[in-house]
């Protein structure tokens, strides 16, 4: 399935808009204005809350919890040292840990379990700042895989007035 990811330029926090191939709103992404770190709410069309991303204040690297339900999903963290390129881990309960990458900054990456695809991010096809691809392999939770694409964006480019 195929995703596309646009940031809502002008707005409190962090929002992103999420449509699916057909261009139909499937997911928002809520971010939370005035925190101390980034906070997030995935939520369906409905306003019912699927995921919620927080940024860990007191880690050594970049690192986010991805929470459903009310249980931690998804623990997703920078790489301290990628000499070539950037990567992050997500870790995942049980054997089905991720890891992403590729060109961060330029949202060209991949996520890989146990070395296989599953799920492509990139800005290639759209001219607009703050838009990109997500396609991802079928079988797939599109929920996390989303979720962890936003996390990749909050860690790589912070708002600091300068969005890639």
């Amino acid at each position: 399935m195929r995703y596309v990811m646009r940031q809502k330029l002008l707005s409190w926090g962090d929002d992103f808009h999420i449509r699916d191939e057909s261009g139909r709103d499937v997911y928002f992404v809520d971010g939370r204005a005035f925190s101390l770190g980034d906070r997030l709410s995935f939520q369906d069309l409905q306003g019912h809350e699927l995921a919620f991303i927080k940024q860990k204040l007191i880690a050594l690297r970049k690192t986010y919890e991805i929470h459903r339900d009310g249980r931690l999903a998804a623990v997703v963290t920078k790489a301290l040292f990628a000499p070539f390129h950037h990567r992050f881990t997500i870790d995942v309960p049980g054997p089905d840990d991720l890891e992403a990458e590729g060109s961060f900054t330029d949202h060209e990456y991949t996520f890989r379990r146990h070395g296989r695809t599953v799920a492509t991010v990139s800005k290639r096809w759209f001219s607009w700042s703050d838009t990109y691809g997500v396609e991802i392999a079928e079988g797939e939770d599109p929920v996390l895989i989303l979720a962890s694409a936003v996390v990749v964006d909050q860690a790589c480019h912070p708002d600091d007035g300068e969005r890639h």
